[in-house]
């Protein structure tokens, strides 16, 4: 014990001399003493029976339900003993019994994957691993890379793909009820190691990970396959509206030519001075019969409905889509909310009708929508089997964006149902939910306040509208569409002006580097980026180049304008070392959990609010490499594509998860997602984006 301690001690228990402490300290009965205390106070040795019994369970659930490295186990583990009143053992002792229980679990994972796995689909699996003749790649290298181009033959591979992973056959016993975390973990890293990597694996452990890997990527090929088809139909309606205005650009000299002498037969009829028994004369005496008739038919051959499906220009398209159109039928099967329950049905006819030269009284015509009809529907009400198909794919891709229609097992195009708490789960949230909001649980009574609000709100503004010079009704071809004038600029007040100068003097004029430097400072966010060898040596002025390598990968320069050689943590060398050993998702969610939790904690993010509210919205990114998951979008990418990174927004202005998603995609579609990855902490749930913790700033 440190002197100035003991003197302390001593002073505080009035013992004048210090010579009995020291007697004290060698005699047997100090440990006598302890056992005392120890009872009196209630604690426990860790070798107790019971005591490592209810650990050992504790931790055991702890390590099969997720994937916490063994850093955090070891933590959690000396909480739940000072929580418990058990003295804490050696470091190493703990250690050691972290490291053996996590090893339990891990070979309990193993042994429970490979009892469902037959001999045969063992043989299957191991030649995953080896390199066909003529070939320069695995077969397991071939499964992992998935569409690059956007086209039918990559739609066609993509779903040959996907029948590949089926035909593996492989089912997961439901009695382990293995959590998808423990399979997405192992599926991981047999997606990123290199198949030598995987070789030297034990055999038991070898085949667990192929057969996770396996399993999961089945979610991904649908993924793949659905995103590939979702931009060729895109592309496929896209092209066909392009080419029909350009096709309408040439024709509208003979349109302007034809309404020019159609207008003029109008206008003899107009004439009211003329009797109606001479119409008819006057007409073809200034115009002709045979040149009428013509303009007439130019005119019904040029105009377009105000909802035309183009399928003049789609039919040329025909022979395209059938490149892809059986193999999409035979290897996909669709569920459906009750909006899209039309369009599987029509799916699953053509599945088992699309070679019929004509159709049946069968066909179900729910999903003919009223701008289809006029070319689905011939005269005769018989069905145009080219434009039925057309018509099913139009509003196959409108549900595939709208989420009615749905494939599983998927990531990304699941039930977004299937997310939401039913039955017995969300009975017993409803109370804390409820209360959290401050809601009563019985609806009712809400219902009724807020019907009342809007009807009474509904009636003001509807006697308001005769004296509203800003709102007008005006009609739009068989409708009445609702006009609201613009709002009048209000010019900025002489105290906001001056508030802002006021605000932007206190701001300090500095680099972003030293911005991010100062937070890590500030919050030590970098502790939480170890190693990949879960070593506990840190780098020398390992935050500045961890803050580098961030700073770099949002910023999207890359590290070349960060590099400085007279700078030992700015070295190339370093930057590369660092990127590939400490940036990984465990990591940057641990950081993220970090610095939103820094940002809780101050005081004026508490004044803005207690985090209940939130709102999501995106920023994108130009992705300039080849890959189907970035799409165009020409209002922010220009002629390139990109990807949107999506975040959720608290009232403390601090991001409580992020995905990324396609750059076309609907914002609204991946919102359930992202609220759905929500755990207990704030985390990231992309892999993609490295630089989400300097953003989270």
């Amino acid at each position: 014990m440190p002197h100035p301690v003991l003197q302390t001690l001593a002073k505080q228990l009035d013992i004048s001399a210090l010579d009995c402490l020291l007697a004290y300290r060698d005699n047997r009965l100090r440990w006598a003493h302890t056992v005392e205390i120890r009872s009196h106070y209630g604690y426990r040795e860790f070798g107790d029976p019971s005591a490592g019994f209810r650990l050992a369970r504790w931790l055991y659930a702890l390590c099969w339900t997720g994937t916490e490295r063994p850093s955090v186990l070891f933590d959690r583990a000396m909480a739940w003993l000072l929580t418990h009143k058990i003295l804490l053992p050696g470091v190493s002792v703990l250690e050691r019994f972290v490291a053996r229980l996590r090893s339990r679990v891990e070979v309990r994972l193993w042994h429970v994957l490979g009892r469902g796995v037959t001999l045969e689909q063992q043989a299957h699996l191991e030649s995953l691993l080896t390199v066909p003749d003529g070939s320069r790649t695995s077969r397991l290298d071939q499964l992992r890379t998935g569409p690059v181009t956007v086209s039918g033959p990559a739609l066609v591979q993509a779903l040959l793909r996907l029948q590949v992973v089926r035909d593996f056959g492989i089912v997961l016993p439901t009695a382990a009820r293995i959590p998808p975390s423990r399979l997405a973990s192992l599926a991981r890293f047999a997606g990123t190691a290199k198949v030598t990597a995987i070789n030297r694996l034990p055999a038991i452990r070898r085949l667990a990970t192929l057969a996770a890997f396996v399993h999961c990527l089945e979610a991904t090929a649908h993924d793949d396959a659905l995103e590939v088809l979702e931009r060729l139909l895109r592309d496929l309606f896209g092209q066909a509206v392009t080419a029909d205005k350009k096709a309408r650009l040439r024709t509208l000299k003979d349109l302007d030519q034809a309404a020019t002498t159609l207008a003029g037969a109008c206008q003899i009829l107009l004439d009211s001075a003329l009797p109606d028994e001479q119409l008819r004369t006057q007409v073809f005496a200034k115009i002709p019969r045979d040149l009428l008739k013509q303009a007439l038919a130019d005119v019904r051959s040029l105009i377009r409905p105000q909802d035309d499906v183009y399928f003049q220009e789609l039919q040329g398209r025909y022979r395209h889509i059938r490149r892809f159109l059986p193999t999409l039928l035979t290897h996909l099967r669709f569920g459906a909310s009750p909006a899209g329950e039309p369009v599987v049905a029509a799916f699953d006819w053509l599945r088992a009708n699309g070679t019929r030269p004509t159709p049946g009284n069968n066909v179900p015509r729910e999903v003919i929508s009223k701008s289809w009809q006029p070319y689905v529907l011939r005269d005769s009400d018989e069905i145009d089997m080219r434009a039925y198909t057309f018509c099913v794919l139009d509003e196959l891709h409108t549900a595939l964006r709208r989420r009615e229609v749905f494939v599983t097992p998927s990531w990304r195009y699941a039930d977004p149902r299937a997310g939401l708490l039913t039955g017995t789960e969300w009975d017993a949230a409803r109370p804390i939910i409820c209360r959290t909001l401050g809601l009563s649980p019985d609806p009712q009574p809400t219902l009724a306040a807020l019907a009342e609000e809007l009807d009474q709100t509904y009636r003001a503004v509807a006697a308001r509208l005769p004296v509203n010079p800003a709102v007008r009704f005006e009609p739009a071809g068989d409708k009445t569409e609702l006009i609201l004038s613009s709002l009048d600029k209000l010019d900025e007040p002489p105290s906001l002006l001056a508030l802002r100068t006021a605000v932007t003097a206190l701001l300090p004029r500095v680099d972003l580097p030293e911005i991010l430097l100062e937070v890590a400072a500030r919050t030590g966010f970098t502790d939480a980026f170890t190693h990949v060898t879960e070593r506990t040596a840190r780098a020398t002025d390992l935050p500045t180049s961890l803050c580098a390598v961030l700073l770099a990968e949002a910023c999207n320069t890359g590290p070349e304008p960060l590099i400085r050689n007279d700078v030992p943590a700015l070295r190339r060398d370093r930057l590369f070392r660092i990127e590939q050993n400490y940036l990984r998702d465990e990591t940057l969610i641990a950081a993220n959990a970090t610095l939103v939790s820094a940002q809780n904690r101050i005081p004026l993010a508490q004044a803005w609010g207690g985090g209940e509210i939130a709102s999501a919205d995106g920023l994108r990114f130009i992705v300039p490499i080849r890959t189907v998951h970035a799409g165009p979008n020409p209002k922010y990418f220009g002629v390139g594509r990109g990807v949107t990174w999506y975040n959720l927004m608290s009232n403390q202005f601090s991001g409580l998860n992020a995905m990324t998603v396609p750059g076309t995609l609907r914002d609204s579609l991946v919102l359930l997602a992202v609220v759905r990855e929500q755990g207990p902490n704030p985390t990231l749930v992309s892999p993609a984006a490295n630089s989400h913790v300097v953003r989270a700033l």
